[in-house]
């Protein structure tokens, strides 16, 4: 049997200037088939260079602190955004983007990918371009001199730390208006949640929210203590999770009497497939925070209450084998995150 538990943070991870990432495919994760993820760390100044993905679309969520991207489109439209805390981003397979980190202090963030093949350490870099191309090739190409072109044919940089360009810096970024949102920015955490009270919050940004998201969409989910996001299953994406706080448990339903029960804390991530039914419980005494990825831009669940809640009380009756008044004591809407009854009172 798989593991649908991988532990990310206590991965060696990946080192430059002003960087460090660790990350997470199918090779290293064998049940996360179908998404892959890395968790990356940028000092202030600290740059994810210039660089694109070929087999990936890229959907990131800020966890702490600060940082900037830039990304071309093919078009020739270039746009540049600034991130905070709660802010997530989409970049489409093959667009050109950077990532620097603002400061005052790093800036964490998750990204994921609708790939389960993909590799954070494969990826097209410009410097990489650079060096591999002939040195005349580039001069003419940039119409610069071939000790010009010389310099640029250093090897790959992957993280390069440079000055923050922050607002008291000349290198901030102009902007003309206010913005709420861009295309390529969605503030996941200005979004009024979904609320099952005692029980926890959700909030989902799809493409009908955030239109460039066309592969994925995301949700991050918070559980109170002892509550229980019911059992489910998705019939249209695979589920890749981050467990950004507390401690849980989950269970992965795959049939034929199969099932996989793992426990949780901080920095692992966790993977249930498309229409493998799971659920997520909070085993500890802290909000348990879930980042949740799906490779698919329309969300959708089926939740075993609503389930039940749909069914005539006869067939529920004759189907689970109890008398028609018990059947009716089940639910008869949906629970969506169920309270531990026991500690709301």
């Amino acid at each position: 049997m798989k593991s649908f538990k991988y532990r990310l943070e206590q991965k060696e991870p990946r080192t430059g200037p002003g960087g460090i990432t660790r990350g997470a495919s199918v090779h290293d994760f064998p049940a996360s088939i179908g998404i892959a993820g890395v968790s990356m760390r940028l000092a202030p100044g600290g740059m994810r260079e210039l660089h694109w993905h070929a087999n990936a679309a890229e959907w990131a969520y800020v966890i702490s602190g600060s940082c900037r991207t830039t990304v071309i489109h093919p078009d020739g439209h270039s746009y540049t955004d600034t991130f905070e805390p709660g802010d997530v981003w989409y970049f489409p397979r093959g667009y050109g983007h950077s990532i620097q980190g603002l400061g005052p202090d790093e800036c964490h963030f998750i990204l994921i990918f609708d790939n389960g093949d993909f590799s954070e350490d494969h990826t097209f870099s410009i410097t990489d371009f650079l060096t591999q191309t002939p040195d005349a090739v580039v001069a003419q190409n940039l119409g610069i001199t071939l000790e010009q072109a010389a310099k640029l044919n250093q090897g790959e940089a992957y993280f390069a730390k440079g000055p923050v360009p922050d607002d008291s810096s000349s290198s901030a970024t102009y902007r003309r208006n206010s913005e709420l949102t861009t295309p390529h920015r969605y503030p996941l955490h200005a979004k009024q949640p979904r609320r099952a009270p005692g029980g926890g919050t959700q909030r989902t940004v799809t493409v009908e929210d955030f239109p460039i998201s066309t592969t994925m969409a995301g949700s991050l989910i918070e559980l109170q203590p002892g509550a229980l996001r019911e059992l489910h299953w998705h019939p249209n994406a695979d589920e890749w999770q981050y467990y950004i706080s507390g401690s849980a448990e989950m269970t992965v339903f795959l049939a034929e009497g199969q099932a996989v029960t793992e426990q949780f804390e901080a920095g692992d991530i966790g993977y249930a497939p498309m229409g493998a039914g799971h659920y997520i419980k909070n085993t500890g005494k802290d909000v348990c925070r879930v980042l949740i990825g799906f490779n698919n831009g329309h969300y959708e669940a089926i939740d075993l209450s609503e389930w039940i809640a749909g069914n005539p009380v006869d067939v529920l009756s004759t189907n689970l084998g109890i008398t028609r008044e018990e059947a009716e004591q089940l639910p008869d809407d949906t629970l969506f995150i169920a309270p531990d009854k026991h500690k709301t009172k």
